[in-house]
């Protein structure tokens, strides 16, 4: 659809706007920005709403500062209303999900004359399960409730002091709307253990025919969300609802827009989701847990009606399973080269090539063919729980029976699917590719599935844990997003390595009529921070860096308020922070020591009060935290952040790379660290009037060739480097 001067008209208006009514000024890399993405938008075609161009996508890296967030509001806002699509606001985090509902959006409505309407969009899981919290509740301390067995899917053990007043204070909140269901809303952290009790997925949710549907936290969420303009969702979401197809959560991908911000995420997350794992003796215990449950159901059913005939069915399944399962076990354990030492207490093997030994191969066949028969059986059965809900039918299983029984048949329905997606992965045949001819031979034929093993060992138990994950997620994110979606603009700070965009569009598998636009930045770099690279007797490859850590970093932060210490491993911040916390008391806060937000107000608090304060953190520090003004002045980069060398998907990729003949350090370790280096420097400047220094005391970057790549991908700060 060409832009009309309407719609160009409208962008130009809104822009002047909002500028007026915040009091700012123009940036020129937010005009650059909103420019090309409103270009991209206006040369997609289109025949009775279904596009007609090839697939392409808008990709902008666009710094601190930039401003990102209005610029793609308000140049797609018009476009995807004059189209009658649904913008798709996705992120990585659930904090940028936040500040776009609560602030940026409302903040653009109010500061301008645009009409629009937004809902957030979360997975059924970051919401209140009244019906489970109110079972929780019902079944507190009594362990044998026939109406109810959910504590045979969560097994808690002994409940936590207070956990009973926890969910009774949940329930209060909930009933007097002090709180919206949403796990990201509730005052403290709730841990996962926690969370797991009183929450559902798809599989156990009884939706309509639920008595609490009425006042359901996830059902009211979404009310709205097929009538909005705009939907804020996450990456984890989208995918979730790509691999249901599309359309079943969110709106179809060819009736949306879609704007990925944080889009540096999406190929990890994307991997992420599309791997698949089976713990071996925990699947086993877990099959216990099925028994148990299904000799508890059987009073409820009548003999020779179909549900009992399916009970018995999924008992036999259950049974082949856990036979196999401790063949598998035993296959692996006594045939793989476990490499434990007196430190480890894991081990890990990755099959090269992602090629199965024959024996290991053909009990995974047999795996799947037996975990697919369970699958059926339990989906038979929830199918049976599910339609005793049909008031209108005569039925065998009465309602009451159903509503206790379908979320615990539901719930093990899910996980035995999960397990079926890795069996499933196991024995597809290596060197195929599941998706369409066409992306295949687009992307040239993509990796072998990266396939693993790890065995742990505790104090009283071991087990085995089956991994299996694409090394690329190209092919799956073109077949399943990009040659779908209407359209897609993706956008972050960082979406360049080494200064281009060939590592994205390898990983991401964009099409090749994407459009990619590096806007400048309007920091004065060489005005407003160094880099410097002291003198070091140690490499980080060398024992003793370490040891030089310890002495040198007093003296690198001497003299500064406010500094970030960033680290490669915890092990080695862990050593750092122990041998110098005696000498500096009250100096060093770890990303370890309590929650990131107490962590960041306990520094901002010393700052605050004119004492120094440095913090420790690893890689989730380098890119998650925003600390501008005199909150940091100095960030020191203890190590160039290269990936772990026995990471399977990694060790995957290289293996290809080799393959075909390339340089897997340089095509993909350097360019993936220049990344991270370039994430973790952003910490120092979020303000044009920021100002402060990077120290890095990795040597390896001003003594190796690859080096100065890594530099040179950094933005322009003035240099000292020490000889």
């Amino acid at each position: 659809m060409a832009l009309t001067d309407a719609i160009k008209q409208e962008i130009q208006q809104s822009y002047r706007e909002v500028l007026a009514g915040k009091g700012v000024r123009a940036r020129y890399g937010q005009r650059l920005m909103i420019a090309e993405i409103a270009k991209y938008m206006g040369e997609i075609t289109e025949n009775d709403g279904q596009r007609t161009s090839p697939p392409a996508t808008c990709v902008v890296e666009a710094g601190t500062g930039t401003g990102k967030t209005l610029a793609y509001l308000i140049a797609a806002i018009p476009v995807a209303r004059a189209l009658g699509k649904t913008l798709v606001i996705s992120t990585a985090t659930v904090a940028l999900q936040d500040q776009i509902v609560l602030k940026d959006l409302p903040d653009l409505k109010k500061h301008s004359k645009m009409n629009f309407s937004w809902t957030l969009a979360k997975g059924r899981g970051r919401y209140l399960c009244l019906s489970r919290l109110e079972s929780r509740l019902h079944d507190e301390g009594s362990g044998d409730s026939d109406t109810m067995p959910l504590f045979l899917l969560d097994n808690p053990g002994a409940e936590e002091p207070g956990t009973r007043a926890f969910f009774e204070e949940m329930l209060a909140s909930y009933g007097s709307r002090k709180w919206d269901g949403d796990r990201d809303h509730w005052p403290e952290q709730i841990p996962d253990d926690i969370w797991r009790q009183v929450t559902t997925d798809h599989r156990q949710c009884t939706n309509r025919h639920c008595s609490y549907f009425d006042s359901c936290a996830f059902f009211d969420a979404r009310k709205d969300l097929d009538e909005v303009d705009i939907v804020v969702a996450n990456h984890d979401l989208v995918l979730a609802d790509l691999a249901l197809g599309g359309g079943a959560i969110l709106p179809e991908p060819e009736n949306a827009l879609f704007i990925f911000d944080e889009a540096h995420h999406l190929p990890d997350k994307a991997l992420n989701h599309f791997a698949a794992s089976v713990p071996l003796n925990s699947t086993r215990q877990w099959l216990k847990q099925l028994s148990q449950a299904l000799v508890k159901m059987q009073p409820y059913l009548a003999p020779g009606t179909q549900g009992a005939k399916n009970l018995d069915r999924i008992s036999s399944a259950a049974r082949d399973v856990d036979l196999v399962l401790a063949r598998v076990y035993e296959e692996t354990e006594q045939n793989t080269g476990w490499d434990f030492n007196e430190e480890r207490r894991s081990a890990q093997w990755r099959y090269p090539e992602g090629e199965l030994p024959e024996a290991l191969a053909e009990l995974a066949s047999e795996s799947r063919i037996a975990t697919a028969g369970l699958v059926r059986h339990l989906g038979a059965l929830a199918e049976e729980l599910q339609g005793a809900f049909d008031e209108r039918k005569q039925h065998e299983i009465d309602r009451d029976t159903a509503e206790a029984w379908y979320p615990v048949i539901g719930a093990f329905h899910s996980r035995s699917e999960d397990q079926l997606r890795l069996w499933t992965a196991w024995t597809e045949q290596v060197g195929g590719n599941s998706e369409d001819s066409e992306t295949q031979g687009r992307t040239n034929k993509s990796p072998p599935p990266a396939r693993w093993s790890v065995r742990q060992r505790w104090d009283h138990a071991e087990d085995i844990t089956l991994f299996s994950s694409p090394v690329l997620a190209n092919s799956l994110l073109y077949t399943r997003l990009w040659s779908r979606a209407y359209g897609a603009v993706l956008t972050s700070a960082t979406l360049t390595a080494l200064g281009r965009f060939d590592r994205l569009q390898a990983r991401a598998g964009l099409p090749e009529a994407s459009r990619m636009l590096v806007v400048p930045s309007s920091f004065r770099y060489t005005e407003m921070a160094t880099v410097e690279v002291p003198a070091m007797r140690c490499m980080p490859t060398d024992d003793g860096f370490a040891d030089e850590l310890i002495k040198r970093l007093p003296n690198v932060w001497a003299g500064g308020k406010a500094t970030l210490v960033l680290f490669t491993s915890r092990r080695q911040m862990h050593q750092v922070r122990d041998a110098l916390s005696p000498e500096y008391p009250g100096l060093i806060i770890t990303q370890d020591d309590m929650s990131r937000g107490e962590v960041l107000r306990q520094h901002r608090d010393r700052v605050d009060e004119g004492r120094a304060s440095v913090l420790f953190g690893v890689a989730s520090f380098a890119e998650g935290i925003d600390l501008p003004g005199k909150y940091l002045h100095h960030v020191v980069i203890t190590r160039l952040p290269f990936s772990v060398p026995d990471d399977p998907i990694e060790a995957g990729l290289a293996e290809w790379i080799n393959q075909r003949g390339g340089n897997p350090f340089m095509e993909i370790t350097v360019p993936d660290a220049s990344i991270k280096l370039v994430q973790a420097v952003g910490r120092l400047l979020r303000t044009e009037e920021d100002t402060g220094r990077v120290s890095i005391l990795d040597r390896r970057i001003v003594a190796r060739r690859y080096g100065q790549l890594l530099l040179d991908s950094l933005p322009p700060f003035r240099r000292i480097i020490e000889p």
